[in-house]
């Protein structure tokens, strides 16, 4: 490969390099989007088009608390925090799920995630959280449950409807596509992961305070001990929200300040969206320097003789979305 090689400048780059040579390139994505909808900060394509995977959790869990069901079933922070999980499957995180379907008086055979491999219950799969609460909502509203997962299902309507109000579009505006655990994804643009994510950290949405308040108080079951979103939630203290998704996507808020970062790597590298989060993070001063320090070394952990450099940086936008 040649060592020399080079992307405009324009995109973020993540070089993998063994020694002193470049191995392999990743270029990124991200933008920086405040609650009124206004971008401001950018680099690469600030409107590019990719489905926002499980980053869309903290917003499907929105019927579980508006319809009264997380408060029928005293669901607490923590059920309505494993119902934003990507979750690494543990007896820690399944116990949890199941805690939502036992008192809604659902059995764990109406899961419809898959079960995964070396696993024996779909409780282990990381998405169950999110199941178990669409199906707690469907009871509390009498919805159907056995077609809980269809596009046209009354809980994937209002889904929908409420994250197109957050946007202020139609929601007949929103592509919908099928997610590896089964239940519908959006098609969205960087900009629009960026500004839900600014609701998310600083709305007047009462559901959406909750959830964000949940996440926050366990960050160990949004998704694990040892994993992004935990880590960064937690050597925050409190000030940055952290949601993941498949396929290179990271998308973050700033707690109290109403701004959203989004971030899409465009191979889908976890490694790639991981460093420029940290990357980033530091040029925006979101985090105190010793415990980014903390996460780089954490996080970025190689192979001796590999290390991953970020190149480039945001720079401030006047375009509105």
């Amino acid at each position: 490969m040649n060592n020399s090689l080079k992307y405009p400048q324009e995109h973020l780059l993540v070089y993998l390099k063994r020694g002193s040579c470049i191995e392999s390139v990743h270029r990124v994505h991200a933008v920086v989007c405040d609650n009124k909808g206004r971008n401001l900060m950018a680099a690469g394509e600030a409107n590019l088009e990719t489905f926002i995977r499980s980053s869309l959790k903290p917003f499907q869990a929105i019927p579980f608390l508006s319809s009264g069901a997380a408060e029928q079933i005293n669901a607490g922070d923590s059920g309505i925090a494993i119902s934003t999980s990507s979750h690494e499957g543990s007896t820690l995180h399944a116990r949890e799920v199941f805690k939502l379907l036992w008192k809604s008086k659902i059995d764990v055979t109406a899961l419809q995630c898959p079960i995964p491999n070396s696993a024996t219950s779909a409780l282990q799969h990381n998405c169950s959280g999110k199941h178990a609460a669409f199906l707690a909502t469907c009871k509390k509203m009498d919805w159907p449950i056995e077609t809980y997962l269809l596009g046209n299902h009354p809980l994937q309507i209002e889904i929908t409807r409420l994250v197109s109000d957050l946007l202020r579009l139609p929601a007949e505006e929103l592509v919908a596509a099928r997610d590896d655990c089964g239940a519908p994804t959006l098609l969205l643009r960087l900009s629009q992961m960026a500004f839900l994510f600014a609701h998310l950290g600083g709305s007047k949405h009462a559901e959406l305070e909750q959830i964000s308040r949940s996440m926050l108080a366990y960050p160990n079951l949004v998704a694990g001990e040892k994993r992004f979103d935990t880590k960064l939630m937690k050597n925050s203290h409190g000030q940055l929200l952290s949601k993941g998704g498949a396929e290179g996507i990271q998308c973050l808020s700033r707690v109290g300040e109403g701004i959203g970062l989004a971030i899409k790597v465009e191979d889908g590298s976890k490694r790639a969206k991981q460093a420029v989060a940290l990357h980033l993070l530091r040029q925006l001063d979101w985090i105190t320097p010793g415990r980014l320090e903390e996460l780089e070394e954490e996080t970025l952990l190689l192979a001796p003789g590999l290390q991953l450099e970020v190149q480039g940086s945001l720079q401030f936008q006047e375009n509105k979305i």
